[in-house]
């Protein structure tokens, strides 16, 4: 009797798109760090990926869809590899603390290649990209900047901040800081540098005991 020949089943639909979504994600990435946002094109994220335009089209309706949702994976990524979950600000109880550690890696990921050329790529060209810059704010800084709100709301809870203080203008007291010096390259970004932005906004500029 002859063998009777194994049938493989067919590759897997799902499989097939995750790992096209990943092709076009790494290839957004890896263009607007070689040739800048401005020329990067939809044509040419496809072409990297290896595969149809239409593919893009079918998922994104522009490359400022498809770079910022790289970009927000990029970070899930980076998180998981990490160990804790994205997008989180810890709450140990000690808010000098907690704020610290996030600016840190906050720091190692303004730092990052990776995550540099995109973010600067992105922040740069919503300066002057009017629908772009408002999905820049929406999409990547306003969830990050939420979490700082309900950090600072947690700490008000616990006694820790002034009942009379507003979360979201204090947030801009280091958070602030950090992306100016960062954008306009005005000094050096280092973990030294935003613990001492959390001291200042925490404890103010008045000798202590006053």
């Amino acid at each position: 009797m002859a063998a009777q020949k194994s049938v493989q089943p067919p590759p897997s639909s799902t499989r097939r798109s995750e790992k096209s979504r990943r092709a076009i994600y790494d290839a957004a990435l890896a263009l607007v760090a070689e040739v800048g946002y401005p020329r990067t094109t939809i044509e040419g994220i496809a072409a990297r990926a290896g595969v149809g335009k239409q593919t893009i089209y079918r998922w994104w309706s522009s490359k400022a869809e498809v770079l910022m949702e790289a970009f927000l994976d990029l970070g899930e990524q980076s998180a998981q590899s990490a160990g804790h979950e994205p997008y989180a600000i810890p709450d140990t109880g000690d808010l000098a603390a907690d704020l610290k550690l996030v600016l840190r890696a906050t720091v190692d990921e303004l730092k990052d290649p990776r995550f540099e050329a995109p973010s600067r790529a992105l922040a740069a060209e919503g300066v002057v990209n009017e629908q772009l810059g408002r999905e820049f704010v929406a999409k990547l800084l306003e969830p990050s900047l939420q979490l700082y709100v309900d950090r600072l709301r947690a700490a008000q809870e616990a006694g820790d901040v002034r009942p009379d203080i507003d979360p979201r203008i204090a947030l801009e007291l280091f958070v602030s800081p950090l992306a100016q010096r960062w954008l306009q390259y005005t000094g050096p970004i280092t973990y030294d540098y935003t613990d001492t932005l959390v001291d200042y906004a925490l404890y103010g500029l008045a000798p202590r005991g006053q």
